[in-house]
């Protein structure tokens, strides 16, 4: 899967991402994190499928952890798939988007934020990258871990199946389908690899950096450990946009 090497306009913000067609980087600290993936399935019938939400995430709501309650509840529902695990990945600081705290604090804040779940987890790959990755090579990344190095999904009685890895698109991501020559048809439309859940995140987060800066509240609006941390660490205040 590929995208076009073609910068988005400038209106929806990204005319300075650093797109690159070069191999990401490699970080020999980094270890895939596999710590709540499902080890059975429910329903052996199922197909074993994990799902990957990329975005900003500067800073994480509520919002963004029911995308992935919702996006459970549907695949649960449909009868072909059993979801094994979920990943947030972070995009990372090159995405250049106005209000983007450093890569470090969103995937601390994305941590926080699934500290409870049992089947939600981070991915700080993308994040940690010095240029931006295209979303389609994030999902390459997902396939080599999973299905690659991982083998798939491991049975009980030792046979192996593969995993498959769909995109959890949020605002960001599906405002991105309609910027021209961004997307090749065959990404855009979920062809053979990766396939699209998609739904739309209407709380605008510009919305939160700004209540910050204005010291009005935001409680309700993020998970407390979330709003502590960024205040601590003085997160979208006036001197740290």
């Amino acid at each position: 899967m590929e995208l076009e090497n073609s910068l988005a306009p400038s209106s929806i913000w990204s005319a300075r991402l650093q797109q690159s067609n070069s191999t990401p980087i490699f970080n020999s600290q980094y270890v895939f994190p596999r710590h709540r993936l499902q080890t059975s399935l429910k329903n052996r019938n199922r197909i074993p499928l994990v799902i990957v939400a990329c975005g900003s995430y500067s800073p994480v709501t509520y919002l963004h952890l029911r995308m992935f309650e919702m996006a459970f509840d549907y695949v649960q529902d449909n009868e072909v798939f059993e979801i094994i695990g979920g990943y947030f990945s972070p995009v990372s600081d090159a995405y250049a988007k106005p209000g983007l705290a450093g890569w470090h604090h969103r995937v601390q804040m994305c941590e926080l934020a699934v500290q409870d779940s049992n089947w939600i987890m981070v991915d700080p790959w993308e994040a940690s990258q010095t240029v931006y990755t295209r979303t389609a090579k994030v999902l390459d990344h997902f396939e080599e871990e999973l299905n690659g190095k991982g083998g798939g999904f491991l049975h009980p009685d030792g046979t192996q199946q593969k995993i498959r890895i769909m995109l959890l698109a949020g605002g960001d991501l599906i405002q991105s389908f309609a910027v021209p020559n961004l997307w090749k048809e065959q990404d855009r439309t979920g062809a053979n690899v990766h396939d699209f859940l998609l739904t739309n995140d209407s709380l605008h987060i510009h919305r939160i950096r700004l209540f910050v800066k204005r010291g009005m509240s935001i409680r309700y609006l993020l998970p407390d450990p979330v709003i502590t941390y960024l205040y601590q660490n003085r997160l979208y205040q006036p001197e740290n946009p």
